[in-house]
């Protein structure tokens, strides 16, 4: 009886570390596009992307030499490709395209699909079987987005909403390739192994990629160039995956609809940029319906 209940405790204490690690991660992600809007302004967006992921990349290589982590095994190879390709590459690069047309405070709204992106991947890869309810508040969230989308005039940044809603696809692929690959790997071995498979071709475009002068970059441009290699693409997936283990990825997963708020208030705190009412109610109604998925996700 008295071990049953040692067990029972180890598991309370197991998720609530899971729900405060998850919690830091979607703190320090909230601040990756306002970031990414600081950085973008100076720096080339396929720069960007290259140069935070070779920086993140050569971290992760030396915290892994350092730790004498084992490699990945062979059939975990493609997971970590996809997780890269989700993630390091393809999540960095289209929102840094994105914040060329759209401020960062109109991309965030899109960021409330992230966990019905997630889910969706989860159930493709996990073979889950949600309720037909799962699918109306799927449906319903998506409908509110595309409808704000064209509220805002899709003739002004067609391209800069399509490209967050790519965005948006592939970071959930990766979110969810992760989480399942975090249980044999490991929480931060993930993300590590992701950024040194990339690490190569990262490298080598950033070289290619790069201004002929670095002079005129302005220090608020470096700092956030700074913010996102160590920070979005490499401490807070640190916590992420760590969260993910530790409480459960459908648990620790809702913590994510919490970044659009945190987003929206560094956008209008640091950018100064005006966050509208309508922004708000989008935000709230897709935080709902996302919210209403995962309730009926199983």
């Amino acid at each position: 009886m008295e071990q049953a209940s040692n067990l029972q405790q180890r598991s309370i204490d197991k998720t609530s570390s899971g729900w405060l690690n998850g919690l830091i991660g979607v703190i320090i992600f909230s601040g990756s596009l306002p970031a990414t809007r600081i950085a973008v302004l100076e720096f080339a967006p396929v720069f960007l992307t290259v140069a935070r992921a070779s920086i993140a990349g050569v971290v992760a290589l030396c915290v892994l030499l350092l730790l004498k982590q084992k490699r990945p095994a062979r059939s975990q190879l493609l997971p970590l490709f996809i997780v890269a390709m989700g993630v390091v590459v393809g999540f960095p690069l289209l929102t840094a395209l994105a914040l060329r047309y759209v401020t960062s405070a109109h991309s965030i709204v899109f960021v409330g699909l992230l966990p019905l992106a997630t889910a969706a991947f989860a159930v493709l890869r996990g073979g889950e079987r949600p309720r037909p309810v799962f699918w109306v508040f799927s449906t319903l969230g998506s409908t509110v987005v595309v409808g704000f989308a064209v509220s805002q005039g899709l003739t002004a940044s067609p391209v800069g909403d399509l490209l967050m809603l790519l965005a948006i696809l592939v970071c959930g692929l990766g979110y969810a390739e992760g989480a399942k690959l975090s249980k044999t790997l490991g929480g931060w071995q993930v993300i590590c192994w992701a950024l040194v498979l990339s690490l190569p071709v990262m490298l080598i475009l950033t070289g290619f990629t790069a201004p002929p002068s670095l002079s005129h970059i302005s220090l608020p441009a470096w700092l956030s160039l700074g913010y996102v290699s160590l920070f979005s693409m490499l401490i807070g997936f640190v916590f992420w995956y760590r969260g993910l283990v530790q409480g459960g990825t459908a648990a620790v997963g809702q913590l994510q609809l919490l970044q659009p708020f945190f987003g929206l208030a560094l956008a209008a705190t640091l950018l100064h940029e005006q966050v509208s009412p309508g922004m708000l109610a989008v935000t709230v109604a897709v935080i709902l319906c996302v919210a209403g998925a995962r309730r009926f996700s199983r």
